[in-house]
């Protein structure tokens, strides 16, 4: 009897030690696997590792921020014939439920010159990139002769401040939409001057929404820019590339500042009439700047 006692508490406590053992806590080292908290987002897809945020405006204050939009105030037909004048008051461009509104007003009950107000917003002389991915989410306006533009200028024009005139500064259109083609379809170019100094400019590629137009919904827009060449993305879909490496494109080796913009009517975009709708919006939930780093 007292032998069998003692082989069942052997037997015990080798289970209280196997049991012990099998619950030891495992190797408590640092995991170095990538923190996902670190990662941004640019709400189309993961951006991941290879992008870092460098600056960004994501429009939650209660006023435009001074220190990276200029509101430039210019003439009806300054630029492309077109007919709106720009302003800087708060009835064309103000910040509301998050988003920056670009407001097109139509003034009278005639189309034509000067008969309309909206906004244009630039970072120059506040904010500057080469090279980078550029973005941002927007819903855009519609109808016929409307113009709205997400854009970049060389630092270096004259116009603010620089000493180089237009195309020499290089110009890259990040999204136009014309509204007299249609309000389904946005599409991406670069300006320059060629090699006997004159404007010439390439066409990076056009994107089609497979349905409804681009007043319907937020879309983001972005713009990947290296050494080598420029690429447009819509809702992270890469719809058209070109090379900058040529004698020639010089001009986009330099840094460019961001133009936001809703014009009416103009040269390349057709007039207004009847069938429009006034007022216009543009909105901007945000915009924003990435550095691309090695991983």
């Amino acid at each position: 009897m007292l032998s069998w006692l003692l082989r069942l508490t052997g037997l015990l406590l080798i289970g209280l030690l196997l049991f012990a053992c099998g619950n030891t806590p495992q190797n408590t080292e640092e995991d170095d696997s990538p923190d996902d908290s670190t990662k941004v987002s640019n709400d189309a897809k993961p951006v991941g590792t290879e992008w870092q945020l460098v600056w960004a405006d994501e429009f939650d204050s209660e006023s435009i921020d001074e220190k990276n939009w200029n509101l430039q105030v210019l003439d009806a037909g300054q630029y492309n014939d077109e007919w709106q004048r720009y302003t800087d008051s708060p009835e064309n461009a103000y910040i509301e439920d998050g988003n920056l509104v670009i407001k097109a007003i139509h003034e009278s009950e005639e189309h034509g010159m000067d008969q309309y107000t909206s906004a244009r917003l630039n970072t120059a002389e506040k904010q500057a990139w080469k090279y980078g991915k550029i973005a941002t989410r927007a819903k855009l306006p519609y109808g016929q002769g409307i113009w709205p533009a997400f854009w970049m200028l060389g630092a270096n024009i004259d116009q603010n401040g620089g000493d180089t005139p237009w195309p020499q500064c290089g110009e890259v259109d990040i999204f136009e939409l014309f509204g007299y083609k249609s309000d389904s379809v946005v599409v991406g170019y670069l300006h320059y001057a060629d090699s006997s100094d004159s404007h010439a400019f390439t066409h990076g590629g056009s994107y089609k929404l497979n349905d409804g137009i681009f007043a319907d919904d937020f879309h983001v827009f972005e713009l990947i820019w290296n050494e080598e060449q420029i690429t447009w993305l819509v809702d992270g879909e890469e719809f058209g590339s070109l090379p900058i490496t040529g004698e020639e494109l010089t001009e986009f080796h330099q840094e460019f500042f961001l133009l936001l913009n809703l014009a009416v009517g103009g040269t390349f975009a057709g007039r207004p009439d009847a069938s429009n709708v006034f007022p216009q919006y543009m909105y901007v939930d945000w915009v924003r700047v990435y550095k691309h780093v090695e991983s």
